[in-house]
């Protein structure tokens, strides 16, 4: 290893030491390695066998469940579970995991990588196996339309690479087009599926190939689903893996892969089962046995903390984590309230409206499909934060039942309000905006 590399080396390592010391983040390391050497991932001997995981939502979820089935089946793996997976994350996670030769003492790296700096990553090394999970509109101040963000992972793709994709989102599987050896994962058709797109955007109007129409056989949601280009015949490619079967009765839910292999999970929520998809499609990709892998991951509850159980005073309730900026999350965490047949009330917190940006820009609050939450019984709806009032007039014009609705500016005063109900609580709020209702309720485990 060259000085400056090594150098690099050094001082990541030290200045790793000293951030978790005071619990600084996972970043700052890594920026000062690439400082003193810019190329510092060209000078680090990985294991042959690396995945990486990209897409708009779902990696952190996704590579947790990868790494638990490596893990569980007697790999050492090396993974960015702190989740920071742009350059400078990458760089203090995968020096961090080397020894002073620049090695990487691990049988298998697992990356989340994001989906925008992928590309300045992979100059570096390239994955064995790239797995993309979906596009959608996500943090438009950031990332602007899908369709770009696409065309950004396309740069990080070479031709030594096996994709993972997923076949049911249009967008992600035209990188497989015309590839050889590119692995499809995706659903067959599910009881809650749609003949036409209810979502605010319809991403997959047109073919990303040609630009012409495309028309689908149904939507699992949003623009996911089973498409085809009426022009030039781009269309959902064959599935190597399909989700054919979610069930969620008498207390016991499981997910059914390829007719044959049971998965119990602890939620059925649509976006979950595409993240247990891909871990299993991964899993299987390097070469672990189908059953293993379904033994793996059956029963496992995510520690990311995406999803979490709680009591309140009496009441009794589970948190959504969404993703601010990010309309579709927030659709499917409101599917979850919907399909929930018990009495519920539900309260969305937006505290802070962007997890990234110094913006009060609230305009993705109209993307929301809060007209849904009309369709159900909902007892209370509590909406929660210093954009209280932004929420009050989507509710008020999306023709919510005003006698329902409750508006508190701190998450501490709607908490003290919703400890006695009478109907299980949804809460639905970003990841930077947890702490604040976690804080004040007690965790209970998942099942």
């Amino acid at each position: 290893m060259k000085i400056r590399a090594f150098t690099a080396l050094v001082v990541c390592k030290a200045v790793r030491g000293l951030a978790k010391l005071f619990g600084r983040g996972s970043s700052l390391p890594g920026k000062y390695a690439l400082k003193i050497c810019p190329d510092i991932l060209a000078h680090l001997e990985l294991p042959e066998l690396s995945i990486a995981v990209t897409g708009s939502n779902g990696k952190t979820s996704s590579v947790e469940m990868i790494a638990h089935v490596l893990q569980n089946n007697g790999y050492k793996v090396a993974y960015n579970k702190e989740g920071s997976n742009q350059i400078e994350g990458v760089v203090t996670f995968l020096l961090g995991a080397s020894n002073m030769k620049g090695k990487v003492l691990s049988d298998i790296v697992l990356l989340e990588a994001d989906e925008r700096y992928a590309r300045h990553t992979f100059k570096y090394f390239h994955p064995k196996y790239l797995v993309i999970n979906n596009l959608y509109r996500d943090q438009m101040t950031r990332n602007g339309h899908p369709e770009w963000i696409k065309s950004i992972i396309g740069q990080a793709i070479y031709d030594d690479m096996t994709l993972i994709l997923n076949a049911d989102d249009p967008l992600v599987a035209s990188f497989g087009k015309d590839r050889e050896g590119t692995i499809y994962f995706g659903a067959r058709i599910l009881p809650g599926d749609k003949l036409r797109n209810e979502g605010v955007y319809d991403d997959g109007k047109y073919c990303p190939i040609c630009k012409k129409p495309m028309k689908y056989e149904y939507y699992h949601y949003n623009h996911i689903g089973k498409f085809k280009c009426l022009h030039c015949g781009f269309s959902r490619p064959k599935i190597d893996h399909a989700l054919t079967e979610t069930k969620d009765e008498n207390g016991k839910a499981s997910i059914t892969i390829d007719d044959k292999y049971e998965i119990s999970v602890f939620f059925t929520g649509i976006y979950h089962c595409y993240n247990i998809l891909a871990a299993f499609t991964a899993a299987t990709a390097i070469g672990i046995e189908p059953e293993k892998v379904a033994s793996s991951l059956s029963g496992y509850v995510l520690k990311s903390g995406r999803i979490s159980d709680f009591t309140l005073g009496k009441t009794q309730g589970r948190l959504l984590l969404s993703k601010h900026e990010n309309s579709v999350s927030y659709d499917r965490s409101i599917d979850v309230v919907v399909g929930d047949s018990r009495k519920k009330s539900v309260m969305i917190i937006v505290d802070a409206i962007s997890r990234k940006y110094y913006t009060s820009d609230s305009s993705w609050l109209w993307d929301i499909n809060f007209e849904k939450l009309k369709e159900t019984e909902i007892d209370k709806i509590f909406l929660v934060g210093q954009y209280c009032d932004d929420l009050a007039v989507r509710f008020d014009l999306a023709g919510i039942d005003q006698d329902k609705v409750q508006v508190y500016e701190t998450v501490q005063e709607a908490a003290d309000n919703c400890n006695n109900l009478d109907s299980y609580l949804y809460v639905i709020t970003c990841f930077s905006d947890k702490e604040k209702i976690l804080s004040i309720v007690t965790r209970r485990e998942l099942t």
